[in-house]
């Protein structure tokens, strides 16, 4: 076997916890465990029916397997245009602040790529996903980790921000609603980040994918004053349209942010399958009856995961969005990934150590509602039936 030595930018770069995770949960469910996977945020429900049949029809058509423009099809940046004044109150022009994306993360990847040097800095949340600290790694810049606390609301502290050496940092990651802990922004939030990016010439972006489930009121970063001219916003059909594998994102900002992303995509895609983005166009136009009849159903497991994170004695905050419950856990166990293991190997439960989200993550986990409530009901009786720890 020849020795291929792979490249010094991987060096710090591991695999994904979930992939490695979701590896030790075949081996263990090859033994008969039977686990019950409530780790993975991948929606469990299909997209609306009519979403399913323009795909269909469209798939049908002879004329529909060419390459596509790099830009996306107009008809699907018009539904995101259409999208965002609905839903978000805010005006994008379709054709010219609008980049549809092959899911949001890639997305995360062509900006680091575009916009950071070597030695540049990025300003990473902590906790945050995971994917923001990667993707600046193989761009070859530096990670700034920036605190969120419970304490503050995990909210940005933006005096002690300003204390810290911001010389070097291009770009700021922000991700409201939040994951992991389902911190819900406000126009306050967004005014505050925009005017410490343009006091220090650094540009955001708000990763939004979770706007929709179990939110009242989606919030775009752009509806703060002067958005635009400092930040870029990524959003997705993943989540609250259940299009997870349909890998469907959009990349929203000022008409000059467009075109500098578009000369780093285009050399790395050939465009999206354009049966795809008219079936995402159609499930950008669904009504309010959409969005409401989703989250009867992460409401009805959402209570169950309070029901299950009480058996464990953890702390949490109802009031959290998204599709996740994010929980202090109990003292008895030494931090997240004490309790999880434990629940894992114990009760053949998979739920998510808060640490892999960064270190002020460590005293926390988090439980995706991506399962039926039959299976939280399951997961509840082996947790009850067995002497917890805690």
């Amino acid at each position: 076997m020849m020795n291929i030595k792979t490249a010094n930018r991987l060096a710090s770069i591991n695999e994904y916890y979930f992939s490695q995770k979701l590896r030790e949960i075949d081996d263990l469910n090859k033994e008969g465990k039977n686990i019950i996977n409530l780790g993975i945020g991948s929606p469990d429900l299909p997209p609306h029916p009519d979403v399913i049949k323009v795909l269909q029809d469209e798939a049908a058509k002879l004329n529909t397997h060419a390459y596509q423009s790099y830009k996306g099809s107009p008809i699907l940046r018009n539904a995101v245009a259409d999208w965002y004044s609905k839903w978000y109150d805010v005006t994008l022009n379709a054709d010219k602040e609008i980049l549809p994306l092959i899911g949001s993360k890639e997305g995360i990847m062509h900006i680091c790529m575009t916009y950071l040097n070597e030695g540049n800095e990025a300003l990473i949340p902590n906790p945050g996903y995971p994917t923001y600290k990667s993707a600046v790694t193989l761009a070859g810049g530096n990670c700034v980790n920036y605190d969120l606390v419970e304490e503050n609301n995990w909210l940005p502290d933006f005096v002690e921000l300003s204390k810290t050496d911001l010389s070097k940092v291009k770009l700021m990651f922000v991700n409201y609603p939040h994951m992991p802990t389902g911190q819900l922004p406000t126009n306050n939030v967004f005014e505050k980040i925009i005017a410490f990016a343009k006091a220090n010439n650094i540009l955001v972006i708000n990763d939004n994918p979770y706007s929709f489930i179990l939110n009242e009121k989606p919030i775009s970063i752009f509806s703060a004053n002067g958005a635009k001219d400092v930040a870029i916003e990524l959003n997705s059909l993943s989540k609250s349209q259940n299009m997870a594998g349909w890998r469907v994102g959009v990349m929203c900002g000022a008409k000059e942010r467009i075109e500098e992303v578009l000369r780093f995509k285009s050399n790395m895609d050939s465009g999206m399958f354009l049966p795809v983005q008219l079936a995402a166009a159609k499930a950008l136009g669904l009504g309010k009856d959409w969005y409401d009849s989703v989250n009867v159903i992460y409401k009805k497991r959402k209570e169950k995961a309070f029901e299950l994170l009480d058996l464990l004695d953890c702390k949490y905050d109802k009031t959290q969005a998204g599709m996740f419950v994010w929980a202090k856990t109990s003292t008895i166990f030494e931090n997240g990934y004490t309790l999880s293991d434990d629940v894992l190997y114990n009760t053949n439960v998979f739920i998510t150590p808060g640490g892999i989200f960064g270190s002020n993550g460590n005293c926390y986990i988090r439980i995706s509602l991506c399962a039926p409530v039959e299976k939280f009901e399951v997961a509840i009786d082996r947790i009850k039936n067995r002497k917890v720890k805690c």
